[in-house]
């Protein structure tokens, strides 16, 4: 039997004890309440945090790829995040990837007995040829979930740089990460229920390390996000938006090269820099590791 005892996310909590005798709103009042000492709670772990962000940023750089792996919610929550990058910032399938116990079954349906296996981490870990240029972030609410502990452990095998994502203090999965995150959400509403709290901390910070580090990668520029794939109308509008934003040309200019190129960085560039041959742009943001407000400097 595992010792529960001394985890804090299944501690009671206090301020919710009576929550069955509630009328709805009150309950929703309550909920809401804890909920808003999430972001209190990973603004105390930035620090962490920006380490991970800025090691995960030379990851990329030297040809290594982001792997999130665990269990349940904390599995789910890094498919999500792990999924939503290529749409996001244009980079390949595979930079991030999200491995959850028990695999895309465990995305819709419980599969509970599988995170207690540190073998099948090291299997699924396999399955993707990690290697030691990679990152590996293993989340766990309670900290001691074999199956991440598991996968840090044989990434820490193979030389990989590690890290963990937990919502509790001082737990085995932090003692075995090269670099530890915690954001510590105490007592559920619901005791032990880790999708609340626990989860919603890890959305942010999860969201933190991969937009940061996109940021630092040159996906980014000012506030917008240059290397957005234009992948249904929404997005080319956005893409759209985004050079109009950036350039101050008209949105006939902005389709015009947006039609040229298929890229949003490489309109604003061509816009910004009065260069217009598509081998010379792409030149000269390699040279730059995509980023535009280096690469412009170059040209003035």
């Amino acid at each position: 039997m595992v010792d529960i005892s001394k985890i804090s996310t299944e501690k009671r909590n206090e301020k919710t004890k009576n929550i069955d005798l509630l009328s709805t709103k009150e309950i929703l009042t309550a909920f809401n309440n804890e909920d808003k000492l999430v972001p209190l709670a990973v603004e105390k772990a930035i620090d962490q945090i920006a380490a991970v962000v800025d090691e995960v940023t030379k990851t990329f750089q030297n040809g290594g790829r982001l792997f999130y792996i665990g269990a349940g919610t904390s599995g789910r929550m890094g498919v999500l995040d792990a999924s939503e990058v290529p749409p996001t910032f244009g980079v390949e399938e595979g930079l991030v990837i999200g491995v959850i116990a028990g695999g895309d079954y465990a995305l819709r349906y419980a599969v509970e007995k599988v995170e207690d296996s540190k073998e099948e981490a090291v299997k699924d870990l396999k399955a993707h040829n990690l290697t030691k240029k990679d990152f590996v972030i293993g989340i766990a609410a309670s900290g001691r979930t074999p199956y991440p502990i598991g996968g840090i452990e044989y990434a820490n095998h193979l030389g990989c740089k590690t890290a963990c994502v937990t919502t509790s203090e001082n737990s085995p999965i932090s003692k075995v990460a090269k670099y530890k995150i915690e954001a510590i959400t105490g007592p559920e509403p619901l005791t032990g229920s880790t999708r609340m709290k626990s989860g919603t901390a890890q959305k942010l910070i999860l969201n933190m390390i991969t937009t940061a580090s996109m940021v630092k990668m040159g996906k980014v520029y000012e506030n917008l996000m240059v290397d957005v794939q234009m992948s249904n109308e929404k997005l080319v509008s956005r893409a759209t938006r985004i050079v109009t934003d950036i350039t101050g040309c008209d949105k006939e200019t902005a389709l015009f090269y947006l039609k040229k190129y298929d890229s949003v960085k490489f309109a604003i560039f061509a816009i910004m820099s009065k260069i217009e041959d598509e081998k010379k742009i792409a030149s000269i943001l390699a040279e730059n590791k995509g980023n535009i407000r280096e690469s412009l400097k170059k040209v003035k």
